[in-house]
């Protein structure tokens, strides 16, 4: 794995994995060196017993008055034992061979004799006086530890091998079981020692996550600023944090102040002339009467849809959808009272539109407007949060608004053409054609959309997509 891929996705399972991977091969080695020392030490006690053994057969042998070599009694019990895993012999070199005594060797062996260590008699007579240790195969054909030694005896003038072994079986055996008690240790121990890095992690970390919080805060708008206590290592980006929230909102308040400028400095003079026209009435006065009129309808347009960019680049207001709905429907049945409309409108509480009261009630307003327009009576508008992937800005919580009447509906292949600015698809209702233009336009600032489709009351369904505020 290489390191750069470790913080792919998560600097916390970067760490946690990046002390797995240090703790781990640590871990393995210490189990194998550590299984190897008690190999080690047990077969040096397996060989220190095998000394002792051969050791016993060179003090406690004798010549007798024939020149032969009279072996000790010896008490262990096994070597009296066929093939019971315990034997010793006393043998003498003969060229390149060794042959073992007249009643020099132990029962057990029956009639098998002990192999040579490795190199034979040349081995033996090399080492003279010191244990050759060394394993071989016994007369049943198990392992054996086996331990030789030439020496001279008093009163017989060719040397003399002492031999003994025994069976391995249980030295290999403890060796095995140290070896899975060492692995089961460990492996607690790894899991322990990676559950105290992860431990260690997540509450080194916390700062950390408490920065990310605080930033959701002041990019979602429950927060003007990041106002927390940080560690040394995390203070410097908390203030440039800081710092760059406070210039997104001079350089926003900046525009806004343009965007009004710009408003006034247009608007008066248009209403100069729309009032000098109006005082001298004529063909001129109607032609400049009807081009400033268009003028305004397109200043205010955009400039409608420059302030509602300027406020959707910051995106830290936020505006509870309830309230908003419950007043523009008051409002409009009022309005709308010759026929009668009756407006059934729901919205959770806590559902928050990610912008400026003024926007969502223009919004809305223009919807709603819309709808009972062209109803027969009755119009249904539901707020809720809306299921991932729609076409806000990715990151963003998102709201959908369905906005529905009962009135004639629009065909399919005039929708596109009423989201079209100062179109109007019916000239004999009131209105600059400019309602639909503009929330769509509005939508879009945001980062949202609006698609229209049938409503399931008759009339026409306005889908409104818009960015959402969490909590």
């Amino acid at each position: 794995m290489k390191l750069a891929r470790l913080w792919e996705g998560s600097v916390a399972r970067g760490l946690v994995l990046l002390a797995a991977v240090a703790i781990v091969p640590v871990l393995v080695a210490t189990g194998f060196a550590q299984t190897a020392l008690f190999h080690q030490a047990a077969t040096s006690r397996f060989d220190d017993d095998l000394f002792d053994v051969v050791n016993g057969l060179y003090s406690g042998s004798s010549i007798d008055e024939g020149g032969e070599v009279d072996a000790p009694p010896l008490t262990d019990s096994r070597a009296t034992r066929v093939y019971s895993g315990k034997y010793w012999e006393i043998a003498e070199p003969q060229g390149d061979r060794l042959r073992a005594l007249k009643g020099a060797r132990s029962r057990s062996l029956w009639d098998s004799e002990l192999k040579p260590p490795p190199g034979g008699v040349a081995a033996l007579a090399a080492q003279a006086g010191k244990p050759i240790y060394y394993d071989s195969i016994g007369p049943a054909h198990e392992l054996l530890r086996s331990a030789a030694m030439q020496a001279q005896l008093p009163g017989r003038a060719a040397p003399v091998v002492f031999m003994a072994a025994e069976d391995r079986s249980p030295l290999e055996v403890d060796a095995a079981s140290f070896a899975a008690e060492t692995a089961g240790g460990l492996i607690v121990l790894g899991l322990g020692l990676i559950l105290a890095v992860f431990i260690q992690v997540r509450i080194g970390l916390r700062p950390l996550f408490a920065l990310r919080r605080e930033v959701a805060d002041v990019r979602t708008g429950q927060a003007d600023r990041v106002v927390g206590v940080y560690p040394s290592e995390l203070e410097p980006l908390a203030e440039e944090l800081n710092a760059l929230v406070a210039h997104d909102q001079e350089v926003v308040e900046r525009q806004r102040t343009h965007v009004g400028n710009l408003a006034h400095a247009l608007k008066t003079p248009l209403s100069v002339m729309l009032t000098e026209a109006a005082g001298q009435p004529g063909p001129l006065a109607a032609v400049v009467t009807r081009q400033a009129e268009a003028m305004r309808g397109h200043v205010d347009h955009h400039l409608r849809r420059a302030r509602a960019a300027t406020r959707s680049q910051g995106q830290r207001e936020r505006t509870e959808v309830a309230p908003v709905l419950e007043e523009l429907a008051l409002t409009l049945e009022r309005i709308f009272r010759e026929p009668p409309v009756e407006i059934d409108w729901r919205a959770p509480d806590g559902l928050f539109f990610q912008g400026e009261r003024q926007d969502l009630m223009e919004i809305l307003g223009n919807l709603l407007e819309n709808a009972c327009k062209f109803s027969k009576g009755r119009v249904r508008a539901v707020a809720e949060p809306m299921v991932p992937g729609g076409t806000a800005p990715p990151g963003a919580g998102r709201m959908v608004i369905t906005v529905d009447d009962n009135g004639a509906g629009l065909p399919a292949d005039q929708r596109a053409e009423a989201l079209k600015r100062g179109s109007r698809l019916d000239e004999s209702a009131p209105g600059s054609g400019l309602g639909l233009s503009i929330v769509d336009e509005l939508a879009r600032a945001y980062g949202g959309a609006l698609t229209l489709e049938d409503s399931p009351m008759g009339g026409l369904r306005i889908v409104l997509e818009l960015p959402r505020s969490e909590g």
